[in-house]
């Protein structure tokens, strides 16, 4: 195995300490119990003793394991039981409410526009609320969507990210209130992405100001719980400061060998193809309260301090939305990705509902020494109809599609910027390794050719070619590729020991990107946006306020930070917060254009 640069310092579990928050973390069902029994001491005394009624709300998001938390409340000895599941509509009425958002491909879906309220029988949940009003003793309500039947005397939000949820779909669980147990993976993604995660983070969100409790549930068996109060402070602090998410990474048919040394990960895994380092909406958060680490969604942040986070002018085009999206390919030793295309602004408007698409780049983080390229745009006088026959040719089998005769092969190396806007054919060829900076919508790829390839599934991977058909730009010849696509860099500053380039994007997309290259404290200011950066060179960097607003904060090469609107001015020096370490380094940042 080819040996690839390492430096052994990449923080696969990064988290960051939230602070004047004492006493309001707990591990454990033990503590999380303890504590919600003195609170219903505190808000309902007398219910123990039969002279009255308390009620605890358990509302999940969907995913949570509801047998484990049922299991460790019954400790609390309820006289009644509601579980808010069996109010919901049947999985055949799901899947009728649900038939246009979900459509019959086997990838893509609609955004659904429906609200999570719309999944009950309206007879079933008055029923239970009736229930409530009139026992008597402790209730439990517990459930998806539970906090609609009773707000409770405490409430309890059970939070869960979307990778976890994507690993249970792997192991078999299936999507909220169906039986689709043993369905592809596709099948129960496409119904998360699309339907169950849109509902649940709109109810989630109203919730936000009503809940006592907020539950981390991604470890079995092994909850964390932090106050009302505490989330809110965290979410403050975490809006002010610069911040990594927890990566995770995930094998591909064409995954390489990169990320698996150069990242220290699993020596036994044939290979890794990406790796989500920068996607809030799927990654996740690790805060710690004193002894207690909690695990929280990313995307948490994003709903709760989107002008923070995120910038005025980025919160006004966007809404609650991150709009940026950083994650790693490694072909190194591996195979060409999938040639494909994403769909034009009008295009995914229409069909899938997103107010925006999935415009991107590719940053050339490494490469091998020779024969490495991208495949980029269309050769001068390609025919579209015989292009598109001949893909459809090899959709069935009668014969490769030759790649090279219709599209560019661009070579490229370490540190060139490839940009890739919508409506472009592309693909990363083998040996490279790619920082993919684009726009968040990352599901809307058309593959049109994947090589031959099955999926890790050992069905054929999707191919979409009537969508890539309505998408796929004619003009983008060579000479187009060459004149606003490849070697856009220029210089914008420079100065001893600090270099500033703009390296992209395309005018077609709404991210600019600039690589600050120095041997010397570099100034950056947010300018009202969010920033997405990567340690492109050097062992180590800290990033600093020169107001001392934030601590000093370390990142290690390869690794995505974000750095909140609010933080405005902040600096970036080699190695150490000591002195130590490297003594030079890059990073490339990304912004929201003003």
């Amino acid at each position: 195995m080819k040996e690839y640069p390492q430096y052994h310092n990449y923080d696969l579990a990064p988290s960051k300490p939230v602070t004047g928050c004492d006493g309001e973390a707990f591990a454990g069902y033990d503590a999380i119990l303890t504590e919600v029994r003195r609170c219903l001491d505190e808000r309902a005394p007398g219910y123990a003793q039969g002279t009255g009624r308390a009620v605890v709300v358990c509302d999940l998001y969907p995913g949570v394991n509801k047998q484990e938390v049922l299991a460790a409340f019954s400790s609390l000895s309820p006289q009644l039981v509601i579980d808010s599941d069996a109010c919901a509509l049947s999985e055949e009425e799901l899947n009728q409410l649900f038939a246009y958002d979900l459509t019959d491909d086997r990838v893509f879906g609609v955004m659904t526009g429906k609200k999570l309220e719309h999944c009950f029988d309206a007879g079933r949940m008055e029923q239970a609320k009736g229930q409530v009003q009139s026992a008597q003793g402790l209730v439990l309500v517990i459930g998806v969507g539970a906090s609609f039947i009773a707000q409770g005397d405490v409430l309890l939000y059970f939070d869960l990210e979307r990778w976890e949820i994507q690993l249970r779909y792997r192991a078999g669980m299936p999507n909220w209130n169906c039986t689709n147990y043993d369905a592809p993976i596709l099948t129960k993604y496409k119904r998360g992405f699309f339907v169950e995660w849109r509902l649940a983070d709109r109810h989630k969100k109203d919730l936000f100001h009503r809940f006592d409790y907020i539950v981390d549930t991604n470890a079995p068996n092994a909850p964390a719980m932090i106050t009302r109060r505490t989330f809110w402070q965290a979410m403050e602090q975490m809006s002010c400061q610069p911040f990594r998410a927890v990566p995770y990474f995930d094998p591909g048919v064409w995954g390489g060998q990169w990320m698996k040394q150069v990242f220290g990960l699993d020596p036994q895994a044939k290979n890794y193809a990406w790796s989500f380092d920068g996607v809030p909406e799927e990654n996740a958060l690790h805060l710690r309260f004193g002894d207690v680490l909690m695990r929280l969604p990313c995307i948490d942040l994003v709903f709760c301090r989107p002008h923070q986070l995120l910038g005025e002018h980025v919160h006004a085009r966007f809404g609650a939305e991150f709009p940026i999206r950083f994650d790693l390919l490694d072909t190194m030793e591996g195979e060409n990705l999938s040639l494909q295309v994403h769909p034009l602004t009008e295009y995914i408007q229409e069909n899938f509902h997103m107010h925006y698409t999935q415009d991107e780049s590719y940053y050339i983080l490494d490469a091998a020494e020779e024969d490495t390229y991208v495949y980029l745009g269309l050769k001068e006088g390609v025919d579209p109809q015989e292009m598109i026959a001949a893909l459809k040719r090899a959709e069935t089998g009668a014969e490769p599609f030759d790649a090279e005769r219709f599209v560019n092969k661009v070579p490229v190396k370490k540190h060139d910027h490839v940009l890739i806007p919508a409506g472009t054919v592309h693909c990363s060829g083998k040996n490279t390794m790619v920082l993919e900076i684009s726009a968040t919508p990352y599901i809307f790829t058309f593959k049109l050719w994947d090589w031959g390839r099955l999926g890790l599934d050992g069905l054929p991977r999707p191919i979409h070619i009537e969508h890539g058909r309505h998408n796929i730009q004619w003009d983008r010849d060579t000479a187009w590729v060459y004149s606003n696509l490849v070697g856009q860099q220029e210089i914008v500053a420079e100065e001893p020991g600090v270099l500033v380039e703009r390296t992209g994007l395309h005018q077609r997309e709404f991210i600019d990107t600039h690589r600050y290259t120095f041997s010397q404290p570099v100034t950056i200011h947010t300018g009202d946006s969010v920033n997405v950066l990567n340690l492109i060179e050097g062992s180590e960097a800290t990033v600093s306020s020169p107001t001392g607003a934030f601590a000093p904060y370390t990142v290690h090469y390869a690794e995505t930070f974000i750095v909140p609107a609010a933080v405005g001015t902040y600096q970036i020096t080699p190695g150490l917060p000591d002195g130590s370490g490297a003594k030079e380094a890059a990073v490339i940042c990304a912004r929201v254009r003003d």
